[in-house]
């Protein structure tokens, strides 16, 4: 009889099959970690016949050599399955992620919509057993965290038009590019609705108006991947706007001066996309024209550095379940423009619509290994 030990040993092992010999494998497999007992291990106890006449009393008929090692096969198999089993469960209470993966480093570019994701993600990880840390930084610092490793996550990348600055890090696999997390997000020029009305819809009728926007075009933090195509249009002879200047300030800054001339009925064109609950609020059009730069609709991809969602499985699994939508973004963005912090503006919104959690936190787990979804729940007092 064999059998063939595959927890530890590659090699067979030779069952003797004579009752001589079974004191060393009796001693054998009660020194194995089993709690598995069978009737025969007290019958064994017991020498010669004295032991097959115990075994009778207990069933009603006489051992036989052939029966006997039938049983000895059945017993051993099982006793070998119940330390797969055991040696399983605890693979299994073990599989948490390296502490590594316990502090989690992501990056606030700055802007509003950033933050309320960056607000939902704590709401779903701390809980788990997770420590979040974020910085704001300008996109060209993040691009370089994530290479040299500082950063882990950034959750807001817009592509196409944040393509030019991404590619290179793509290229040398220093960043890795998970799928969309919002899709289809507008972007790009904008002007009020009272200036497309006047006749202004596309990029070609930017040079003969130029005077009347004071050849300015507004702009948010200096870096920024739509400041970037803007000044390439500027300083391209054919695109039409020679003699333009960039102003470059913040998203909030951007606002109060879009917001100023709005009120005055004076003409400006800055940068504009949605989710945002200021900019939806405001009567303005996306002008044409601007397709070769990359704006238009976008959809917004998470950033990590690279080899993260192998090494950090679970937050892995997280991020790539997470599926952002524009009234989502906009309700919470308006509740954090309203003075609440990224966090609790998040959490109130899950409080209210706890229904995304069941797809974000499908086969997602706590740091230690438990079932995520009930313990984020229990964190939000549903």
């Amino acid at each position: 009889m064999v059998l063939y030990w595959t927890i530890n040993q590659k090699k067979p092992w030779d069952l003797p099959s004579t009752d001589d010999n079974m004191a060393s494998w009796r001693n054998f497999f009660a020194n194995l970690p089993l709690t598995l007992k069978s009737p025969l291990s007290a019958a064994q106890e017991q020498p010669g016949v004295e032991r097959q006449k115990a075994w009778g009393r207990r069933t009603g008929w006489q051992w036989k050599m052939g029966e006997r090692q039938m049983l000895m096969r059945k017993l051993l198999a099982a006793s070998a399955m119940s330390l797969v089993m055991a040696v399983a469960a605890n693979s299994a209470a073990q599989a948490a992620e390296p502490d590594s993966c316990k502090t989690i480093r992501m990056a606030d570019v700055g802007w509003t919509d950033n933050t309320a994701q960056n607000g939902l993600f704590k709401n779903l990880v701390e809980p788990m057993g997770y420590e979040v840390k974020d910085d704001v930084l300008g996109l060209p610092i993040i691009l370089e965290g994530l290479k040299n490793k500082d950063i882990d996550i950034f959750l807001d990348n817009w592509m196409p038009t944040n393509s030019s600055n991404v590619q290179p890090y793509l290229d040398e696999k220093s960043i890795d590019m998970l799928q969309a997390n919002l899709k289809d997000a507008p972007y790009g020029p904008v002007v009020p609705q009272y200036v497309a009305d006047a006749g202004v819809k596309d990029a070609k009728d930017l040079a003969a108006n130029a005077e009347k926007f004071e050849s300015r075009f507004y702009g948010i933090e200096p870096g920024n991947d739509g400041n970037k195509l803007i000044q390439a249009r500027i300083d391209d002879p054919a695109g039409g706007m020679e003699g333009w200047e960039l102003v470059e300030s913040s998203e909030q800054g951007m606002l109060v001066q879009a917001d100023k001339a709005m009120k005055k009925g004076d003409w400006i064109i800055f940068l504009g996309w949605a989710p945002h609950p200021v900019m939806g609020k405001m009567p303005l059009h996306y002008l044409t024209g601007f397709e070769k730069e990359g704006f238009g609709l976008s959809n917004i991809q998470t950033l990590t550095r690279s080899g993260y969602s192998a090494e950090c499985g679970n937050v892995g699994k997280l991020i790539s379940n997470l599926e952002f939508k524009l009234e989502m973004e906009s309700a919470i963005m308006e509740t954090i423009l309203g003075g609440k912090d990224g966090k609790a503006a998040a959490g109130d919104w899950l409080k209210a619509n706890p229904g995304v959690l069941d797809a974000w936190l499908a086969g997602v787990t706590t740091f230690d290994g438990k079932e995520a979804l009930p313990v984020v729940k229990a964190a939000l007092g549903l």
